[in-house]
């Protein structure tokens, strides 16, 4: 559907305008600083539902396409345009955003600054979504670093400033990888281009080896983000120090941003990458399912559990890009990636509902707190239960169907993941049951005080799409189908 109005620039630059319009605000009006914050991200969100209703789900071809001439010496192009894969993060990064204005509701600290630097966030995880060249697609992955180093930094937990600093360097490292390999492609394409969708006709005519060379540039930059182990460890610190908005945008958004860039960029653009790297990149994905949740296992620190499940989770994701002939198996790694961002990111914003209350996060403090908080322990449990893959939640039917799409081309692998899920029903039943069963200290947590609305209406979204998606798979399905085949199809070339 063509539209008169550039819908997706609208749905991108929303939330840098109301960025400047913050600017212009007194700093000193907190309220109407969120209500204006509140009210911007929830017109992204509009716009990203306008364009899922609208999108046409039978084909791959680019929908709602704006290509400009921008920068005519290098041939950059201000060219954006959605897909199957693209629609759904839109939708994700909408909701979660408002989501994450709506529990910082709480924050006292530099209000204006706060808001004004997350809906500069917000402008450039939009605009990575939408992106198709290479030159808009690095201002928008880089636009999102400065943004995110202050919201951690500034109003982050004790050990900010060297999580900001960690998370900084290691995302720049990344993207000085991600720079090279686009500027070989860029010079070795013959007319010289950035767009991305001319680079899928001429990519699988490259070398072998410049074919093999640019895919480890592109995945090095990528798996940092995802985070894929060894790249992991700035995660755990960033997701620790963060502000529990910014643990939501992190956890639902940021990280799958690097399973994003491999479908969009390097997976379909590279066919011979991915033949090459196929094995060892579905044995750093099983390592990342084991390691991930025994490591779990072992926090005390109920918000570096959650964290330590995202490497974990984030895995699976990881050995269905691998098995990259089974539609099933990337349609797997969709859901992984939309579930784990409802997922986690509700289970982070639950982690500091508890926090603002008890200031700690020390698993082994609580005990029994189910009889003094019903209505949280009921939310809570429902999605550590849907965290742990229980049938009719979204978690269960991603990961079954990875498992499903992966076994052809990883039997063994396969079934060693399988242990991943015991290990998660492990440290997950483990967790509720020395939080919220046992004991009740009254002295202690006497003063302990339920969930209040707000914070509800933040969290309920999350739980009725997680839901939804486990019962009915079928409408998210259909909308990644046509264009997963398309890449399925540009990767056996």
């Amino acid at each position: 559907m063509s539209y008169s109005y550039p819908i997706l620039s609208y749905t991108v630059f929303a939330p840098l305008l109301g960025m400047v319009v913050l600017l212009f605000m007194n700093k000193e009006k907190h309220n109407a600083i969120r209500w204006v914050s509140t009210f911007f991200s929830f017109v992204t969100l509009i716009l990203t539902l306008i364009i899922l209703r609208d999108y046409s789900w039978a084909t791959a071809e680019m929908q709602f396409v704006e290509m400009h001439n921008w920068i005519p010496a290098i041939s950059a192009q201000y060219f954006m345009g959605v897909d199957g894969i693209s629609v759904p993060m839109l939708v994700l990064t909408g909701l979660l955003s408002l989501v994450a204005i709506v529990i910082s509701f709480n924050i006292t600290k530099r209000v204006k600054e706060y808001f004004a630097f997350f809906l500069l966030l917000e402008c450039g995880m939009m605009g990575v979504f939408v992106s198709l060249d290479f030159f808009l697609f690095y201002i928008f992955w880089e636009v999102m670093l400065v943004p995110m180093y202050f919201l951690i930094g500034v109003w982050g937990g004790p050990r900010r400033e060297y999580a900001a600093i960690k998370f900084f360097l290691y995302t720049l490292f990344g993207s000085i990888f991600m720079l090279v390999a686009i500027l070989v492609l860029y010079f070795t394409s013959e007319p010289h281009t950035l767009n991305m969708l001319e680079l899928y006709k001429i990519g699988p005519t490259f070398s072998h080896g410049l074919q093999v060379f640019a895919f480890a540039f592109f995945f090095i930059a990528f798996a940092i983000k995802v985070p894929v182990w060894p790249f992991h460890t700035w995660l755990p610190d960033a997701h620790v120090e963060a502000p529990t908005a910014i643990s939501i945008i992190l956890a639902g958004v940021l990280l799958k941003m690097g399973t994003y860039g491999m479908l969009r960029i390097s997976w379909p653009m590279l066919p011979q990458g991915i033949q090459y790297f196929s094995v060892p990149i579905a044995i750093l994905g099983i390592i990342a399912i084991i390691y991930g949740a025994l490591v779990s296992m072992a926090q005390k620190d109920l918000k570096k559990l959650v964290a330590y499940s995202s490497v974990s989770h984030m895995g699976y994701c990881m050995m269905a890009l691998a098995a990259y002939t089974s539609v099933t198996a990337l349609a797997g790694c969709m859901f992984q990636m939309i579930s784990h961002g409802l997922i986690t990111g509700a289970l982070f914003l639950l982690v500091g509902v508890l926090y603002d209350r008890a200031h700690t996060r020390e698993i082994a403090a609580f005990g029994g707190i189910g009889k003094k908080l019903p209505v949280y322990t009921a939310i809570m449990t429902l999605f550590a239960m849907a965290s742990l893959g229980l049938p009719g939640m979204s978690g269960f039917i991603s990961e079954f169907m990875i498992f499903i799409g992966s076994f052809p081309s990883f039997p063994i692998i396969v079934g060693i993941a399988v242990l991943g899920v015991v290990l998660t029903a492990g440290y997950i039943l483990r967790m509720v049951q020395r939080v919220f069963l046992g004991e009740f200290d009254a002295a202690k947590w006497g003063g302990l005080t339920e969930i209040n609305l707000r914070e509800i209406l933040a969290v309920a979204p999350l739980g009725v799409l997680t839901i939804f998606i486990g019962v009915y798979p079928k409408p998210l399905s259909e909308l990644i189908h046509a264009t997963l085949q398309n890449i399925v199809m540009l990767m056996a070339r």
